[in-house]
């Protein structure tokens, strides 16, 4: 049987401290800066704060991932090599990347540390894992949230590299790494700014019925009634009214959250080297229950027991989950 990694969120270093303490094989996290995918105001690390906790972190046998997962735009480039090259000197072990370009100067610049492929690059296939091993040296694929049990097997037995797969948080639907509503709404893109609907673009309106309305930039994203509780205003998780349907709905995706806890042995059997919790901008007492929880099913999988696993959906995105495509593509 494999033995799967967990690899675990570290938004800040207070969460990176957390995530190990409850028993994260891996934790990934990124710079302060557009170089990764969750750039938002009070997350991530300076390079000191990395440093310190790539020591804590290895003190504790616990790896470090760099997320160097967004593509840099014309005449930036810089940034990414720079972020690169400070994060071997601070001792991290591998790399998240997407970019080509990224991936060619670690591998040019760095070959002695792991190159693992974002799922910001959307590799769902055998031919294209293969072209980034062959001309990367990739060692590990983070799979699209788009494929199901059989179809991880089938790609498992032509690829010469592991596989990543997400078990638990944001369910992802839309392409990954190809993602341009934010940067319709905003100019800010998810993909090479890391910014999906950044905070100075979010506003919150009350009506005199004490109806809320949540705008992103200029557009309205969603309406709540007085009482409903409101979310995040995610324009992908938005209720629109469109020309084939009236009265508000979730046009692309609802707020639900993947939780693939009942799957990890047929994950396991499928070849899945590693687990990957999502939640870098949670909280610690998130990311403490969660780690926790999984920490405890993988250990009884390894053992051979069948665990008793723990509710968790009052962690989820909407108190909803699914299990998405893994068990079949009829999601929705």
């Amino acid at each position: 049987m494999t033995v799967a990694e967990l690899i675990c969120p570290a938004g800040t270093p207070a969460s990176l401290r957390t995530a190990v303490d409850a028993g994260a094989d891996a934790v990934y996290c990124g710079f302060q800066n557009a170089t990764n995918a969750r750039n938002f105001p009070g997350l991530n690390f300076s390079p000191d704060e990395l440093a310190a906790s790539v020591r804590y972190a290895h003190e504790q046998g616990t790896k470090v991932l760099l997320a160097l997962n967004t593509y840099p735009p014309d005449g930036k480039f810089d940034l990414w090599k720079e972020a690169a090259d400070l994060g071997a000197r601070l001792g991290i072990d591998a790399y998240i990347v997407a970019d080509v370009g990224v991936a060619e100067y670690i591998r040019q610049n760095h070959p002695g540390i792991r190159l693992h492929l974002s799922v910001q690059a959307a590799a769902s296939s055998p031919e294209a894992i293969r072209y980034y091993v062959r001309e990367f040296a990739v060692k590990r694929v983070v799979l699209p949230r788009i494929l199901t049990i059989p179809e991880i097997r089938e790609i498992k037995s032509e690829i010469p590299c592991e596989i990543e797969t997400f078990i638990f948080g944001n369910h992802g639907l839309m392409v990954e790494g190809r993602c341009s509503l934010t940067n319709y709404a905003t100019g800010l893109s998810t993909n090479m700014d890391g910014v999906c609907s950044p905070a100075a673009e979010v506003h919150y309106v009350r009506d005199d019925q004490e109806n809320l309305s949540t705008r992103l930039g200029e557009f309205t994203i969603d309406r709540f009634g007085a009482g409903e509780k409101a979310g995040y205003p995610t324009i992908c998780k938005g209720r629109y009214t469109t020309a084939q349907r009236q009265g508000g709905y979730y046009a692309f995706e609802e707020p639900i959250s993947l939780n693939l806890a009942r799957l990890l042995p047929d994950l396991i059997d499928a070849g899945v080297n590693a687990f990957k919790i999502e939640g870098r901008q949670r909280s610690r007492a998130y990311v403490r229950e969660v780690v926790s929880s999984f920490r405890y099913a993988v250990d009884q999988i390894r053992a051979g027991n069948k665990p008793d696993l723990a509710d968790l959906v009052a962690l989820t995105e909407g108190q909803k989950e699914t299990q998405g495509a893994f068990r079949t593509k009829k999601w929705r």
